[in-house]
């Protein structure tokens, strides 16, 4: 089973709009853990998952709530943080959340992992960009279908659906997470209507950036946060990946422990 720290026993408390007190050190931490890699390329990889709170979209299907629509945790310092991550035998380090890339302090705990020779996974909506030591940057793009529509907003509100769907895509941003990192372009699958925007954008991207997108590095990833609710989309995703040509990643984090927390 997965190795949770308490981060509330180390830092001050989040407040809950996820906003950087002035008098507050480091990073917003919610979870900060030792699992198995889930998705993507590096899955089974035993690795320290660092979640950060905080996050400037809100999707619908959030596997991370409070990181987003109520952001919890503590303020860690960077030196606690590492400190924290070197208890745990693993030589991964993933940068996860919420969205880790909006906070300029990410750049030096990834520049602190880098220096104690982690390889690090940033696991980011690919809408911030900063120059920072990344390994691989696990480029998440938000499509339509992750937009929190009035009936799918889990507040029943509609107040996020206007920012988020103005905010969800940044091709720049994207573009350069893209050329400048190993990547991996993983989008969450809610169905088959969300094939024609993922071929576009990854075009998109084809055509806008210095260095090749192959097949290979474009993962559909089915939308579930529990093992119900992935068994309702695992094989009509996988299906879709032999269909045309890109990666299946499961969510092996789900399939192993459910919707626990620290997973």
């Amino acid at each position: 089973m997965p190795v949770n720290a308490d981060a509330g026993a180390v830092g001050e408390q989040v407040e809950a709009t996820g906003e950087h007190p002035e008098d507050a050190d480091g990073l917003p931490i919610n979870e900060l853990f030792v699992s198995l890699q889930g998705e993507g390329v590096l899955n089974g990889v035993p690795s320290v998952f660092v979640r950060t709170s905080g996050c400037n979209l809100r999707c619908w299907f959030c596997d991370s709530y409070h990181t987003s629509w109520e952001p919890t945790g503590a303020w860690m310092a960077v030196d606690d943080i590492v400190a924290e991550v070197e208890q745990y035998d693993a030589e991964h380090v993933v940068l996860t959340g919420g969205e880790p890339m909006l906070h300029e302090e990410s750049v030096e705990l990834l520049e602190r992992l880098s220096a104690a020779g982690y390889h690090t996974t940033v696991e980011t909506n690919g809408t911030i960009h900063r120059d920072a030591p990344i390994d691989l940057a696990s480029i998440s793009p938000k499509l339509a279908s992750s937009t929190p529509t009035a009936e799918r907003d889990p507040n029943g509100e509609s107040e996020w659906a206007e920012k988020h769907e103005q905010d969800r895509l940044d091709i720049e941003a994207l573009t350069g997470l893209v050329e400048d990192y190993g990547f991996q372009l993983k989008f969450v699958v809610t169905g088959e209507a969300d094939m024609d925007e993922i071929i576009s954008l990854v075009e998109c991207v084809r055509e806008a950036a210095s260095v090749p997108v192959r097949n290979e590095d474009v993962l559909l990833m089915p939308e579930g946060v529990t093992r119900e609710q992935l068994d309702d989309h695992r094989e009509q995703v996988a299906d879709l990946a032999l269909e045309y040509g890109y990666r299946y990643t499961p969510r092996l984090h789900v399939n192993l422990w459910n919707d626990e927390p620290g997973t």
